[in-house]
């Protein structure tokens, strides 16, 4: 093991011994919670809290998640929007139901992959309605800091929704494109310049990760059940194509990034609107 890896996996084991003593576990009187899940893309609500929905599912939960985009654009040089939104959204409906979900249980709101940032009083207007019709008891969103436009589109339309829905809620943002950092992905590049810009990127989402991340689900007995979910979304996990231009989720970071989301906690940042 050369120096950089093994910085690499000291710094690893310090988070996950931090996690282990400073964060709490939801109980079963929470995870009983009724829920409603926004998920930026098909794949997100997996990525993010599929095992916690899991063993939601398993305590008797009602679960709802809501796409806001088509996912439409991820492989567009390869594959018309059309087919591959038609695609996801099949693949979505699929995950929901491994994840313990009817159809019934799943919204998808259609918003342009990419340009979520550019409908957000449409967007809004459609998460408030979900709210009225499910008074959800938990809200699951991305983590405000997870960087992807329509990630943080995400979390700004159902923060206005909640302002407007007005009634007492539980908040638990997940991470998904804030695991895209040293040490949990390899640093990117060997340039002096660009290895600094990444330690400092990487500091300031520890002091974040050390700071937000506070509530975990142990989701280790359910690892299998979240795996067999986001196979289900096999435009992201196989090439429909073969041709080495379709990238999938083990193609990012060198398959460091997906290994992220098989660890045996699901983190949370959470917090509570009074009403």
């Amino acid at each position: 093991m050369d120096s950089r890896s093994f910085f690499r996996v000291q710094a690893c084991q310090f988070y996950r011994c931090v996690m282990n003593h400073v964060m709490s576990e939801l109980d079963e009187t929470m995870l009983r919670k009724s829920t409603i899940v926004f998920s930026p893309h098909f794949d997100d609500e997996t990525l993010g809290c599929g095992g916690t929905l899991l063993k939601k599912k398993r305590a008797g939960a009602e679960v709802k998640i809501v796409f806001m985009t088509d996912s439409s654009k991820s492989h567009r040089h390869l594959i018309s929007g059309d087919k591959l939104g038609a695609i996801r959204a099949s693949e979505g409906l699929a995950a929901s139901r491994i994840l313990g979900l009817k159809a019934y249980d799943v919204f998808s709101l259609g918003f342009e992959d990419g340009k979520l940032s550019e409908h957000l009083d449409a967007a809004t207007d459609k998460a408030i309605k979900i709210l009225f019709q499910q008074y959800p008891e938990e809200i699951f969103m991305p983590y405000y800091r997870d960087k992807h436009p329509d990630h943080v589109a995400t979390n700004r339309i159902v923060a206005a929704a909640l302002h407007m829905y007005g009634r007492k809620a539980i908040i638990y943002e997940y991470p998904v494109w804030f695991w895209h950092h040293w040490p949990w992905i390899c640093l990117p590049t060997r340039r002096p310049r660009g290895l600094l810009l990444a330690l400092q990127h990487s500091f300031v989402s520890g002091v974040h990760f050390l700071r937000d991340f506070r509530w975990s689900v142990y989701i280790g007995d359910v690892l299998e059940g979240k795996r067999a979910a986001l196979d289900q979304y096999k435009s992201q996990m196989t090439r429909l194509i073969p041709d080495p231009r379709w990238l999938t989720l083990s193609d990012v970071s060198g398959g460091d990034f997906l290994e992220c989301f098989f660890q045996e906690h699901e983190i949370f940042h959470r917090y509570s609107l009074s009403g």
